[in-house]
């Protein structure tokens, strides 16, 4: 009497991750590029400002410290939106933090001290690089009608605007008053 498995074997391996979407596959190609990219950089940026949030020194620690930690938090929050939207569009997202150093554009910063205004300064260089590469994305997403994308980077672009700011505000030398 042959035994009959209640879990019968499966003729294929499930197909690999596939997505279905409308737009081509040209379009997902492109997107997925471009977002996995940005992902890696929001992760190179979000660590360099928590280094910076963790060494920064002097009479504005609070200040800095606080702004820092609250940049980095608005980054990271952002990760999972990007690497989530590849995946919706059928595409697959970074695997390793080798992955994602191969596709940064951000630079790290490994000194071992950093003075205060040039932590400003680089972070507020990083965020401007930051605009760039996400209004670059966005002309891809409008190039492919990817009107998710492009209206998920409008509110990623506005951010970084705001981080940058922030950072050239904090920056600026106080007046003879103090202000």
């Amino acid at each position: 009497m042959t035994k009959v498995s209640k879990f019968p074997m499966r003729a294929k391996a499930a197909p690999p991750l596939d997505t279905p979407t409308d737009l081509s596959t040209k379009a997902v190609t492109q997107m997925t590029q471009a977002l996995n990219a940005l992902l890696a950089d929001t992760y190179a940026l979000y660590f360099k400002t928590k280094n910076f949030h963790w060494h920064v020194s002097g009479p504005h620690f609070r200040s800095y410290h606080l702004l820092f930690d609250e940049q980095a938090k608005e980054l990271f929050e952002t990760t999972d939106e990007l690497a989530e939207r590849v995946r919706k569009l059928g595409g697959t997202t970074l695997r390793s933090m080798g992955h994602s150093l191969r596709l940064q554009r951000i630079r790290d910063n490994d000194e071992e001290y950093v003075a205060p205004a040039d932590m400003l300064r680089e972070l507020m260089s990083d965020n401007k690089t930051m605009m760039s590469n996400l209004r670059e994305a966005h002309r891809i997403a409008d190039n492919n009608d990817d009107i998710g994308t492009a209206a998920m980077l409008e509110v990623f672009i506005d951010g970084a605007e705001k981080r940058n700011w922030f950072l050239f505000e904090a920056s600026r030398s106080a007046d003879p008053t103090g202000h």
